[in-house]
């Protein structure tokens, strides 16, 4: 039984792996607008059915595999090293993606990927509805962080919350406004690396005001800032 039941896991991995391949090139190929679930399932030579029962929506369909920021920054936290604070932990890995989806815009895929984004309302929705599950998630995994061990807050909650929702405001505005500049691919490398060193200096500020606490050492508090806070490295 074990056996037939990891088959079909199998099988049906194949399966979703296959319907997302195809759409994922028919949006590249036609636009997002263009293309419909029964030309998915057409193209991938599987029932209508057989596609909602893997995916719920094309918007989905579209972003499945390449959203590894949704979860990545609450993993980057609660995966930690020993004694690293959360906000180093997080800065780190933050910076660190800033670098690779950048970098990415000097491939015609990551460009034809915007692009398309870029044309479509309602993926630009969908796209902000991550978004706000990354800041979620990220804001779980803080208050875990900050709700006991060396970097207890005040009000965890509340710190989680405001960091969360800043942090990655920070993350995506630089990313985000700077489109048009790397969808040039011949000034692409350049502005990533700048991008790069934008997000350092950003988030090294943001570490400074709202997490005093940094690689274990206690930093004075920004003047101004609410209790919640403070002491949340």
């Amino acid at each position: 039984m074990s056996d037939l039941n990891d088959r079909r896991a199998r099988k049906k991995a194949q399966t979703r792996a296959l319907i997302r391949s195809v759409a994922q090139d028919l949006f590249a190929e036609r636009g997002f607008e263009a293309v419909t679930i029964a030309d998915i399932a057409t193209t991938a030579d599987v029932a209508v059915q057989t596609v909602f029962n893997h995916f719920c929506t094309k918007e989905e369909l579209f972003f499945d595999g390449r959203t590894p920021w949704v979860d990545g920054p609450a993993e980057a936290v609660r995966s930690r090293p020993p004694g690293v604070p959360p906000l180093t932990a997080l800065r780190r890995h933050l910076v660190g993606m800033v670098a690779a989806l950048a970098g990415a815009h000097t491939t015609e895929q990551r460009r034809r990927f915007i692009a398309t984004i870029e044309a479509s309302a309602a993926l630009r929705v969908r796209e902000l509805e991550l978004v706000h599950e990354a800041e979620r998630r990220l804001a779980e995994a803080l208050t875990a962080a900050w709700s006991d061990g060396p970097y207890t807050a005040p009000d965890p909650v509340t710190a989680a919350s405001l960091t969360a929702a800043t942090w990655l405001a920070a993350v995506r505005v630089l990313l985000v406004s700077q489109r048009p500049v790397l969808g040039d691919h011949v000034s692409a490398a350049r502005s990533a690396a700048r991008i790069e060193s934008l997000a350092d200096q950003v988030l090294g500020q943001l570490q400074e005001g709202l997490g005093p606490m940094h690689a274990g050492t206690a930093r004075p508090t920004a003047p101004g800032w609410p209790d919640a806070v403070r002491r949340t490295g």
